[in-house]
């Protein structure tokens, strides 16, 4: 049997608007190292053809091959809601396909991010509706449960809790708690500013470049 959610104020509360403009114009790159380098999924494959992924996590925990808990929180998110499954890694048995998609689409899912397999991958890379996913299988899922919604998950190598902000791009995927959410928008601001102002010293064509000699010379190292 599923288990239920409380109520309908349960849910993962979804990003303001304006902090979900801010991470849009921020790369995953920029994020990550602003969370001590330390945070993000890793293993998982970029599906979509385009489009970013920003959102908050709603959680699944599914036995392997088996997508009825899917299927549940599909019934139930919010939109700005990404829906995190973790499958097991589980590459037997696709959790999700084109009908799934075109549902969340629908409903104004923010994307997946599935511990599993997927199919139907011409459609994901034709749209910019956000997919990572482990890998790709043309079997069909089981529906026979159980599953677990809105409880800690580990995906990709990280936990993740229900509410968390996931952002996920062409160069991967971060997730982190709520809380952290100005300080990372601050610290990779800063980040995007410092690079500007390194590509613009690049631009100049200096052969000595402060960034680079700079960093070597604290090391001791002269060039």
């Amino acid at each position: 049997m599923l288990s239920q959610l409380k109520n309908s104020d349960g849910l993962p509360a979804v990003l303001a608007s304006a902090d979900r403009e801010a991470l849009q114009d921020l790369a995953t790159p920029l994020l990550s190292d602003n969370l001590h380098r330390l945070a993000g999924l890793v293993g998982l494959n970029r599906y979509n053809g385009s489009g970013k992924l920003v959102g908050t996590a709603f959680t699944v925990k599914s036995r392997p091959g088996d997508n009825l808990g899917f299927y549940h929180a599909l019934a139930v998110m919010q939109p700005g809601h990404v829906l995190v499954i973790d499958g097991g890694g589980d590459l037997n048995n696709a959790l999700c396909g084109d009908l799934m998609r075109a549902y969340a689409v629908s409903r104004g899912c923010a994307g997946f991010v599935v511990d599993g397999a997927i199919r139907d991958v011409a459609t994901f890379a034709a749209g910019d509706f956000p997919c990572y996913a482990r890998g790709v299988v043309h079997r069909g899922p089981y529906k026979s449960g159980p599953a677990l919604l809105n409880v800690p998950v580990s995906v990709g190598g990280q936990p993740i809790a229900p509410g968390d902000v996931i952002v996920g791009d062409e160069d991967g995927l971060v997730a982190f708690a709520p809380e952290q959410l100005p300080a990372v928008i601050e610290g990779a601001r800063a980040k995007l500013r410092q690079e500007q102002a390194i590509m613009a010293e690049i631009s100049a064509g200096s052969a000595r470049q402060a960034w680079l000699h700079g960093t070597l010379e604290s090391f001791g190292i002269s060039v």
